[in-house]
């Protein structure tokens, strides 16, 4: 079945820097599209990047400018450069992933078929 694995989470300070890695196994689909999202202890699982099959690159405003999403598709693997880090970027981070690369919204939850188990970061102030 497909499953995906993230890593890479951990503390880092405020300013410093961190990079995920979510790996898709078992894929049933040779086209996606995948994306990062992050949930804070009381919220809702939040968008905060995607990388469509074609290859553009979408960010939540909050992240733009300090975040980067990259792919390896011979990995099957996604990545999450963060930089610039602040204490409200703290969160479990989830990777998602969705065959439907001509439908669906980015941006949502439930547009995505597969999850990871999730990577928490903190970071101090």
């Amino acid at each position: 079945q497909v499953q995906l694995v993230e890593s890479g989470g951990g503390l880092a300070q405020a300013g410093g820097s961190l990079r995920l890695s979510c790996a898709a196994s078992g894929l049933t689909f040779s086209r996606y599209r995948m994306g990062w999202f992050r949930q804070a202890p009381g919220k809702e699982r939040g968008f905060v990047a995607a990388i469509m099959w074609a290859g553009g690159t979408y960010y939540a405003d909050s992240v733009k400018a300090r975040f980067t999403i990259s792919r390896d598709t011979a990995k099957n693997t996604v990545y999450l450069q963060m930089n610039s880090l602040k204490p409200e970027d703290t969160a479990v981070y989830y990777c998602g992933i969705s065959p439907r690369i001509y439908s669906g919204n980015y941006q949502l939850p439930r547009d995505y078929e597969y999850w990871g188990q999730g990577t928490q970061v903190t970071v101090s102030s």
